[in-house]
């Protein structure tokens, strides 16, 4: 059987798989699972054809990674194959650990573990099934291999991860501040001494993938109305566990009810597979059932919430860049519980505010490094001589209140 397929991919024209093994695991049902995870969570509220997948979004970093292991080869960096073929698998995989609206719900679903760490847990039972294949990939993912560059490749501040979730993000959402020349910046990517580096000719490439980044964050990720469907729905799963563990009889599917009765740890994931087997069957479509019939529900929060967002009547969300004052906080909770009758420990179901931030250039991560002709090797940070790179990468820190309409 031809396993080095062609796909038609929406951003990148025809793109082909490069090894039989990235075949077997795109076919494998833990993968095929990330076709019912939206890439971008509730996006799709403010941005119609953000309904794009995670099982997209894989396959293209995977495209990426062909692209960038082509060149680096090309330029006389050392890559073998059954490393080209462990760093793609690693990309293939690297985000097969998330649940159901991706970020949104990650801290929700399961509280106390990482969607990295259960995308190592996936990884770790695939690699038994395909007879120890994926131990190399599973190195690279943790960066416990030699070659330090073939992990940055993964995840790094300039990793194919990001370059294809720009790219498509971008693409899907229709916001063109987005747009990033991905092909040059590969083109433009080297390797000294076992970390990745970027010519100097490829400067202005990175300039633009910097500010691009922190617009899309802004524009598209952290949207206001899209951070307020976000927390809704995080109140929504909060309440639904408080009623469930209280006793209260509550419709779900078998999958989701599994991760609502108690909440797993990593420890358990590793001694019970059936824990890891029922978390490989859970996505978006359990949230969306369970929502649409919470919309009877008798408890008056549960039932608000899920008609809310069944139908996208969205809580009123202010932004601003200071913290709210607590005196004004205080009066929209007495009217959110004065208009639906709650008692005092239930309002923080319905009126939140939080703070959200982000940095486009992080200097605490690997830094994104410039290779000068005289072979000096500069951070982007002070080798940008057209925007001040120093100064996107201060946090920008916003804070949030969302509460539904008095009027």
């Amino acid at each position: 059987m031809n396993k080095k397929k062609i796909i038609n991919d929406p951003v990148y024209g025809f793109v082909t798989i490069s090894f039989e093994i990235i075949y077997d695991l795109i076919e494998h049902p833990f993968f095929q699972r990330l076709r019912r995870i939206q890439q971008l969570g509730l996006s799709s509220y403010v941005y119609p054809g953000a309904i794009h997948s995670r099982f997209h979004h894989a396959l293209g970093a995977t495209h990426l990674m062909t692209e960038a292991i082509s060149i680096l080869r090309y330029k006389g960096v050392e890559i073998t194959e059954e490393e080209a073929e462990a760093v793609s698998i690693a990309i293939l995989l690297h985000d097969i650990g998330h649940g159901p609206f991706s970020h949104a719900l990650e801290h929700t679903i399961l509280e106390k573990i990482e969607h990295e760490t259960v995308s190592v847990l996936f990884m770790e039972k695939l690699n038994e099934a395909f007879n120890g294949r994926l131990e190399l990939a599973i190195e690279i993912f943790q960066d416990k291999y030699k070659k330090k560059f073939l992990h940055q490749l993964v995840s790094s501040q300039l990793d194919m991860d990001r370059l294809d979730y720009l790219t498509r993000d971008s693409f899907f959402t229709g916001v063109h501040e987005g747009v990033i020349g991905y092909d040059r910046i590969i083109k433009m990517l080297d390797v000294r001494e076992d970390r990745l580096v970027v010519e100097q000719k490829g400067i202005y490439s990175i300039e633009k993938f910097i500010v691009s980044r922190r617009l899309m964050y802004w524009q598209v990720y952290l949207h206001k109305a899209v951070l307020c469907a976000e927390v809704m729905l995080v109140q929504l799963l909060k309440r639904a566990k408080e009623l469930y563990k209280s006793g209260k009889e509550l419709f779900t599917t078998p999958a989701l009810k599994f991760f609502m009765e108690r909440d797993w740890t990593v420890d358990d994931f590793r001694n019970d597979d059936n824990v890891l087997q029922q978390f490989a069957i859970l996505d978006d479509t359990d949230i969306y059932v369970a929502m649409k019939m919470w919309q009877k529900n008798p408890d008056v929060i549960l039932a608000n919430l899920s008609q809310r967002l069944v139908n996208r009547k969205l809580f009123k969300t202010e932004l601003q860049k200071e913290a709210f004052n607590f005196k004004y906080i205080n009066e929209v909770r007495k009217k959110v519980q004065d208009k639906y009758q709650l008692e005092e420990k239930d309002i923080d179901y319905l009126v939140i505010t939080d703070s959200t931030s982000n940095s486009a250039y992080s200097h605490k991560e690997d830094k994104i490094n410039i290779l000068y002709k005289s072979g000096e090797i500069v951070d982007i940070a002070f080798a940008s001589d057209q925007l001040n790179i120093q100064m996107l990468s201060a946090p920008v820190t916003k804070y949030y209140l969302c509460y539904p309409k008095f009027l």
